[in-house]
């Protein structure tokens, strides 16, 4: 399964490779025939994991078509729609998407990294630079957080909003990955900065000034960092996303690291896909943000219970956490999730489906989508050439 999986993952990046970009999804969906920045970098990793200069040529155009159309301000695009030339460029929907920015620098600085080429990274420094300089207007208070609007991220229809985990560890990834080229004292001391600051807000018993010292005292911390906290309080659900970013980049102590890998672990065994759920426990009608969910929505209401982000399942996510793995030594665990992540794509035929009901595994969402099949390149070349992302 795992080859067979494999080499359909590879086949349809070469679907949605087009001229100025990865497409989010080969099926006729209007809005995810576009150059997405999460999405496409996604791809664009598993692109360099591959080895194939076709798909690597796809992210290069990716990068390409986001720098083009960044806003003045330093916005990178959520996504561009580019027809006979003419570019169609959205910076969100109900919010503005503010991972937008830190996945574009992430991926002209793993394609510079796989490359082994500096000047591409000083070929977009302009940009970099502008997007690097808006991350620090989002802090608002300048206390090294990002504070993130509802819907500003990729789970754009979930509750988290505020301080944001995943937010905060891609602006570290982005921050880190940049310094590994330009080697600045000043980016030096803001990655410890920002990354004492999850420490003191997002686990326990931590000393140091909290931005929230009654919410803080008030949560009741698990063996993961919670999803976000805002002026309300905190919201203290399992963020699969963020807590896999948390073991990839090394924050926290090895202590805590490893609850959060048995708890990880225990979790996908319990599940009927054996995948980890992206937020879990899952928003019921009868919870306290049931109300914030339900109205969080553009178009139609998607968030059920163990479906899309309220505790579906998504191969994307598991991706991320097979990298995790591996990159903690657990080969073992990582082949298991790999298995998983490829019985999920291969339902319905191989449709590659966006994410699935943990409660009953049946498909949700786009098919044919782009970053499902990137989380078995990812995950297998990994795991079968030892390809490492620049961390």
């Amino acid at each position: 399964m795992n080859n067979i999986g494999y080499h359909k993952a590879i086949n349809l990046l070469h679907e949605v490779a087009s001229p100025n970009g990865f497409l989010a999804s080969a099926e006729n969906t209007t809005n995810y025939k576009r150059v997405w920045a999460r999405d496409g970098v996604i791809c664009g990793l598993a692109a360099l994991a591959s080895g194939d200069e076709q798909l690597i040529s796809t992210f290069k155009s990716t990068l390409d078509t986001l720098a083009k159309n960044q806003h003045p301000i330093g916005t990178i695009p959520s996504n561009v729609l580019v027809v006979d030339g003419e570019s169609t460029v959205s910076y969100g929907g109900l919010a503005g998407r503010v991972d937008a920015v830190t996945w574009f620098i992430i991926g002209v600085c793993q394609y510079a990294y796989y490359k082994c080429d500096a000047s591409f990274v000083t070929q977009y420094h302009s940009e970099i630079e502008k997007g690097f300089g808006l991350l620090d207007a989002w802090e608002f208070n300048s206390k090294h957080l990002l504070y993130v609007p509802l819907s500003g991220n990729w789970a754009d229809e979930y509750i988290t909003d505020g301080y944001v985990l995943y937010d905060q560890l891609l602006r570290i990834w982005a921050l880190k990955s940049y310094n590994y080229f330009v080697k600045s004292e000043a980016i030096t001391e803001k990655i410890k900065a920002v990354t004492a600051q999850i420490q003191i807000n997002f686990t326990p018993d931590t000393k140091g000034e909290r931005y929230h010292e009654r919410a803080y005292n008030e949560v009741e911390f698990k063996d993961f960092m919670p999803c976000s906290f805002s002026p309300s309080g905190y919201k203290n659900q399992f963020d699969a996303f963020a807590n896999s970013l948390v073991l990839l980049l090394n924050i926290g102590s090895v202590a805590f690291q490893n609850k959060i890998l048995n708890y990880a672990d225990t979790l996908a065994s319990e599940t009927k896909l054996g995948l980890l759920p992206a937020f879990w426990p899952p928003v019921f009608e009868t919870d306290e943000h049931w109300n914030l969910l339900k109205n969080n929505c553009k178009y139609e209401f998607r968030n059920f219970p163990y479906e899309f982000h309220n505790g579906g399942s998504w191969p994307m996510v598991n991706g991320f956490y097979g990298l995790a793995l591996f990159s903690k030594g657990e080969k073992k665990k990582a082949t298991i999730i790999l298995e998983k992540i490829n019985e999920a794509n291969a339902k319905q035929d191989f449709s590659f489906y966006e994410n699935f009901n943990t409660q009953t595994t049946e498909p949700n969402g786009v098919s044919l989508c782009a970053w499902s099949a990137a989380a078995t390149v990812l995950v297998h070349q990994s795991l079968h050439h030892n390809f490492k992302i620049l961390v």
